[in-house]
């Protein structure tokens, strides 16, 4: 296995590939094997380089809310208009 740490863009850019190659790998084959050992490379990676600023989940439920109006609210006007029409 021709694995070494992840250090550079180029280096990522170049694991994604070999994962993709890798993908239909048998668990217990040594490609699935190295698919394992490079997804876990990438995803410390991903976690250093682009790490996710997660909302906190009551935020998260109360704007996803009041989306869900508001699409709620266009969808009647739109009904209203329509009805208005004929």
């Amino acid at each position: 296995m021709d694995i070494k740490p992840i250090k550079t863009d180029a280096d990522y850019r170049a694991a994604l590939e070999e994962i993709e190659t890798l993908m239909m790998a048998a668990p217990d084959s040594s490609e699935g094997e190295k698919l394992d050992v490079l997804v876990t490379l990438v995803e410390a990676y991903e976690a250093k380089h682009y790490p996710l600023d997660l909302p906190d989940p009551v935020e998260a439920i109360k704007f996803e809310m009041e989306r869900q109006r508001s699409d709620c609210q266009r969808s009647r006007a739109d009904d209203r208009q329509e009805q208005s029409r004929l």
